[in-house]
């Protein structure tokens, strides 16, 4: 695989004269600001606007999610931070699936500068693919939802798996576990590989298991060299008109990744992380159903989480810290 492209991981906004300008200081990104194109979804993190048929603008905001509840507090510089570790992961793994990533930028068809500094770390114009109605979840160690699994069932989404192993072990195979979309406000659903053939069809379901499983290995192995373990992650795929497959949405970001340190893992105990785990396990300490509203964060609790967005953008893509 050929050399990255070098990523800038600020946050921090851009004047025209090269100036850095303060996030926090800044006006926050809002869903309105790009109300002259058609707005086609509202994620709970992303936006996608229609440019004309062939492409649409996707833009990463600071809202967070946790239990599938966007909470009321953003998290600022968080879009732009994951869009700059999708962006470098999506150059990394074109060798083994294109993405949905074009060559034009938001410069070429914005003209307002202000909204063009506002919008530019954190949007990109994307193909208009058809998006598979799957999360594809791979999972190289024993954690979360799939721990559970196992505790209950010595399976893991209907896997067996050897008895004995504990909470974070590393896992004797790669495995892909994959999911149905839900829709908004509902939850996932995890499905066995005969499902999503079902759903799609054998050959397209078994390129989208091999490939996800493909850049899982290579994503781990890369990071395990720069002190990382990814846990698992989850990709989304979809199709051009003529039926070709592309890698879509994000890639590797703490938003859908398990990232830990490798020093502090060890088999046993759920280890520290780089996502927004933090930001879960906070929650699970106060008195809420998990549905909405969610609760107001406090201000350490989002600065510790974009602290960790921000570092394990440096690592990853071998580039300083954004600012404090």
């Amino acid at each position: 695989m050929g050399t990255a492209q070098v990523y800038n991981c600020h946050s921090a906004r851009h004047s025209k004269k090269g100036k850095m300008l303060d996030p926090s200081n800044d006006i926050p990104y809002s869903t309105d600001m790009v109300s002259f194109l058609p707005l086609i979804h509202q994620g709970k993190v992303r936006d996608s606007f229609m440019v004309d048929e062939n492409h649409m603008l996707i833009v990463a905001s600071d809202r967070l999610s946790a239990f599938d509840v966007v909470l009321p507090d953003p998290v600022p510089g968080k879009g732009a931070l994951l869009t700059q570790i999708s962006n470098f992961w999506f150059e990394q793994t074109s060798d083994i699936i294109d993405n949905h990533l074009t060559d034009v930028t938001v410069e070429d068809f914005i003209a307002d500068p202000q909204l063009v500094a506002m919008l530019r770390d954190r949007a990109v114009l994307v193909k208009r693919l058809t998006p598979l109605p799957v999360e594809a979840i791979v999972r190289g160690y024993l954690i979360g939802s799939g721990w559970n699994d196992y505790q209950q069932s010595g399976r893991l989404c209907g896997i067996d798996l050897p008895a004995g192993l504990q909470q974070a072990d590393k896992l004797p195979q790669v495995l892909f576990t994959p999911s149905t979309k839900a829709a908004a406000g509902n939850h996932d659903e995890n499905v066995d590989f005969a499902s999503i053939v079902d759903l799609i069809g054998e050959e397209l379901a078994t390129k989208v298991k091999d490939t996800s499983i493909k850049i899982y290995e290579f994503a781990s192995a890369y990071a395990l060299e720069r002190g990382i373990i990814i846990a698992d992650t989850k990709f989304e795929f979809g199709l051009d008109e003529d039926g070709k497959l592309y890698l879509m949405d994000e890639v590797l970001t703490p938003d859908s990744s398990r990232f830990w340190p490798q020093e502090s893992w060890q088999p046993g105990i759920s280890p520290p992380s780089y996502d927004k785990q933090f930001v879960r396990d906070y929650l699970e300490t106060l008195d809420w159903n998990k549905r909405v509203p969610g609760p107001k964060l406090p201000a350490d609790i989002i600065a510790a989480t974009r602290k960790k967005y921000a570092d394990v953008c440096r690592i990853l893509t071998a580039n300083r810290p954004a600012p404090d």
